[in-house]
């Protein structure tokens, strides 16, 4: 054996491999491992991007296009989403202000998805699994943010979080 792991015979030199055959595909095998890991994070992304260009297109401020909150129409008081497709739209447009103006904690959402979303494709891409296992603190504390944001957003000095 020489140091290819190839069987020597005497007096005969071992002719090469080919480097690319017809039963070996064109692309490397890392490489369609690495796209067959980032299927899931592309297919949640696509659609996000999807719902995202429809907000983009179909004005939520012309009425019809949208349901009604629910919540808003028959109470009168504003839910943490209400707003939210207003902001998207706006965000998407470009006009932050206006974004944050309708509906603050849905900005800080769309930030977080990119962030999360990054993080999850690098992680695939690496053939890792990521982890995101907050304890009962973060869950308690993102549940009385959305209770606080809430009930400000109703209160009368809360009314700079209308959307």
């Amino acid at each position: 054996m020489n140091a290819d792991s190839q069987r020597v015979t005497r007096g005969r030199t071992p002719l090469p491999r080919p480097r690319h055959t017809q039963d070996e595909p064109a692309v490397p095998m890392h490489a369609t491992a690495v796209l067959g890991r980032l299927a899931v994070p592309a297919g949640v992304l696509a659609a996000v991007a999807g719902a995202f260009a429809y907000v983009g297109v179909v004005d939520p401020h012309e009425p019809g296009h949208y349901p009604v909150c629910p919540l808003l129409r028959h109470t009168g008081l504003y839910c943490p989403g209400c707003g939210g497709l207003r902001s998207a739209h706006a965000f998407l447009h470009g006009d932050l202000v206006a974004a944050l103006r309708d509906n603050a904690l849905a900005v800080a959402g769309f930030v977080a998805f990119a962030v999360f979303w990054t993080l999850w494709a690098v992680h695939a891409a690496r053939g890792r699994r990521l982890r995101f296992e907050p304890g009962p603190v973060p869950l308690w504390g993102f549940g009385v943010l959305l209770v606080v944001f809430t009930v400000v957003r109703n209160l009368p000095f809360g009314s700079w979080l209308h959307p």
